[in-house]
């Protein structure tokens, strides 16, 4: 007798992700991108967990499970990441956002007035190292009347940024650049997530599809920290802040080197998890 094969489920499809190791969430994103259905469909998946599945979207869920697995991040598989709200592409070119950055904004909008005087000119900001341009995006469409310069040194990085700052409707002035070479102009806040990991750090192999020059910073990780806080001042307005993004265990380090550069004020603020990760002071003098 012929042994019939049932054809595979939603549901079965889900079951077989746990199987493997995968959360509930992961393996809904990756099933609905299988099925070419937006992200925000996991309602539809309950809903439908009794359909089966064509044959195409069986070995396109059965590919996008393989490279899960590798290890390979599910924002450089599903192309994007939510980040302060905005919905960003992402791929391999830049470092993925963590919510752990949203600290960084947070302050940042802190410092920035809501609403300016009329007869104010605008604010300057500078994003160093602005990958995706998550920062540098995040705080625009939470200030639109900010002026906000960002900077990379990879033009594939700048690419992407730009691509996302177009979708998303957003004015930000794109520029190709090592950290502070080449700056002239004076900003009123100065933000940047360098890398921070040591080029020895063992975590470096779990984030091994991420770009490396992202995230290694010399034999202690602070090489990108020190260039940055050495060339701030000259860079800053008169009261005007710098804050960097830093390593769990690192904001000890980063307020020493900030306030042997001359900066007051310094200070440092938690993440959600209670981890100090942002050190900033405001500019000399």
């Amino acid at each position: 007798m012929t042994e019939v094969t049932l054809p595979l489920t939603i549901n079965d499809a889900l079951r077989q992700a746990r199987a493997l190791g995968l959360d509930r969430l992961d393996a809904q994103l990756l099933l609905l991108l299988a099925l070419e259905r937006p992200v925000q469909d996991r309602a539809w998946l309950l809903a439908h967990d009794q359909d089966a599945l064509a044959a195409q979207a069986q070995a396109r869920f059965a590919a996008l499970l393989a490279r899960r697995a590798e290890g390979e991040p599910l924002a450089y598989i599903t192309g994007q990441r939510e980040f302060f709200g905005l919905n960003l592409a992402v791929d391999p070119r830049v470092l993925i956002p963590r919510p752990d950055t949203e600290t960084l904004v947070n302050w940042a909008l802190e410092l920035l007035p809501a609403a300016l005087n009329g007869s104010a000119p605008p604010q300057r900001v500078l994003d160093l190292g602005t990958g995706s341009g998550a920062i540098a995006l995040a705080l625009k469409a939470q200030r639109p009347q900010l002026r906000v310069v960002a900077l990379d040194q990879s033009e594939a990085a700048l690419a992407l940024a730009r691509a996302n700052a177009d979708r998303l409707g957003l004015t930000i002035d794109f520029r190709h650049g090592n950290w502070l070479d080449g700056v002239h102009d004076r900003y009123q806040l100065i933000v940047a997530n360098p890398p921070y990991i040591a080029d020895t750090d063992p975590h470096l192999a779990a984030l091994r599809h991420e770009p490396l020059q992202a995230l290694s910073a010399g034999a202690d990780g602070l090489q990108d920290l020190r260039t940055i806080i050495a060339g701030a001042a000259r860079c800053l307005a008169p009261a005007g802040w710098l804050l960097l993004e830093h390593g769990y265990d690192q904001a000890g380090s980063v307020s020493t080197l900030l306030e042997a550069a001359g900066f007051s004020q310094v200070q440092s603020r938690e993440d959600l998890a209670g981890i100090a990760r942002c050190s900033g002071g405001q500019r000399p003098g």
